[in-house]
């Protein structure tokens, strides 16, 4: 180990101090070559660097910030870096993705959580996929799916394969269906407010002792038009009632969702979830590194423990912080319902952040690789006006 466990270990007690008092792997191991760690030497470090993070991350706040006083001569003084952060296990290239929602046009906020993994691709080779989104038929804009391919196609260029989630349902029924056979996810018919009541006192939901035989006969009244109807069963997850973080008490899985869907019509009444549909496909398709908004960290939780379940290695994880805009609009919904309202002429409305509006006046894309490139892996949140991100970039011209 050519770089003292104490480096290593105020590196990472500095990382968990600027993020809420959370190290990541992927900001300890780039600040290694700050100590003249060699790219080569990564897989050297990856364990020790893990169980110390694992061992700072243990620590109160107040703690850390005392046990780095004491190492804070460790740090070297100016760290540098040119180019993308390292990260592991790159020898073979990498698989990727970003999964879009159909529910509005793409916009600044999409290019900025999801460039990087683009470039990490061209870097290092391999498979970015862009998996459309499309479980919650209710919110599903038919003129999206074309929408996402242009805009996809011009901010990323390197895109392997655009698949649609509705088109994969089938494969999500035989994995809620492996689940339940290997006793982990059983059908639940309490109410909200039951359900909710359970959760917060820890106690197992009155559907858990359901056996085996008795949750895949739940499951197909779930998936007969003359069985449960809307809103009468979920199936969950078996996480366990009693974990210390409520947000992963048996999460759902699927529902019953009888809306017309802009794509499968009334094909399927009973959709996968979020954590269903995102577990399965990065395991059918091979992900091996996931970059994903710091936002979505219990999300991976719950991925992972799907991928437990199945002996499945779940991808090397980085997440990463917002911009957050003072003075844009960037939710889809909302910018959908103001150009409906007549506020904009479309989504190509030069007033518009959307990555439409941005191809259509020739914005030079560049730019935007040479941000997040810069911006790294942090997980910090940035608050800041349109003007000043522009005038960002533009200092970002050569």
């Amino acid at each position: 180990m050519k770089i003292p466990k104490e480096t290593i270990k105020a590196y990472a007690l500095k990382n968990a101090i600027a993020h809420d008092g959370k190290a990541v792997q992927g900001a300890v191991i780039s600040s290694l070559f700050a100590e003249g760690m060699k790219k080569e030497e990564i897989k050297d470090y990856i364990k020790i660097v893990n169980e110390i993070i694992s061992e700072v991350n243990k620590l109160g706040f107040e703690k850390q910030e005392k046990e780095f006083e004491k190492l804070k001569n460790k740090v070297s003084e100016r760290e540098t870096r040119e180019g993308l952060p390292e990260i592991p296990n790159t020898e073979k290239g990498i698989a990727t993705r970003f999964r879009p929602a159909p529910s509005g046009p793409l916009h600044i906020g999409h290019i900025i959580s999801n460039l990087i993994s683009s470039l990490y691709v061209k870097k290092f080779g391999g498979k970015f996929y862009v998996i459309i989104d499309d479980t919650s038929p209710e919110t599903t804009l038919k003129e999206a799916y074309e929408n996402i391919k242009k805009d996809c196609d011009w901010i990323f260029g390197n895109v392997t394969k655009y698949l649609n989630a509705s088109d994969r349902m089938e494969i999500y029924y035989k994995y809620a269906e492996e689940l339940i056979k290997k006793n982990s996810a059983y059908v639940c018919t309490c109410s909200q407010n039951d359900f909710k009541k359970f959760s917060e006192n820890k106690k197992d939901c009155l559907c858990r002792k359901f056996n085996v035989k008795e949750n895949l006969e739940r499951w197909k009244k779930m998936l007969d038009k003359k069985g449960f109807k809307t809103g009468e069963a979920v199936l969950r997850f078996k996480s366990g009632m009693q974990n210390k973080n409520p947000a992963l008490r048996d999460f759902p899985l699927a529902r019953i969702n009888e809306h017309s869907h802009a794509k499968q019509k009334k094909k399927y009444r009973v959709w996968a979830l979020m954590n269903l549909s995102v577990a399965v496909d990065d395991m059918e398709l091979g992900m091996t590194h996931i970059i994903r908004g710091k936002d979505h960290r219990d999300n991976a939780e719950r991925q992972k423990m799907i991928f437990d379940v199945f002996n499945r290695i779940y991808p090397w994880c980085a997440f990463i912080g917002r911009i957050k805009f003072e003075d844009l609009v960037l939710s889809k919904r909302k910018i959908t319902a103001l150009i409906k309202s007549g506020e904009y002429s479309g989504y190509e409305d030069e007033k518009l952040p959307t990555i439409a509006s941005l191809r259509k006046r020739n914005f030079d894309k560049t730019l935007f690789e040479k941000f997040v490139e810069q911006r790294g892996l942090t997980e910090v949140d940035k608050v800041i006006n349109s003007k000043d991100f522009f005038k960002a970039l533009e200092n970002l011209k050569d």
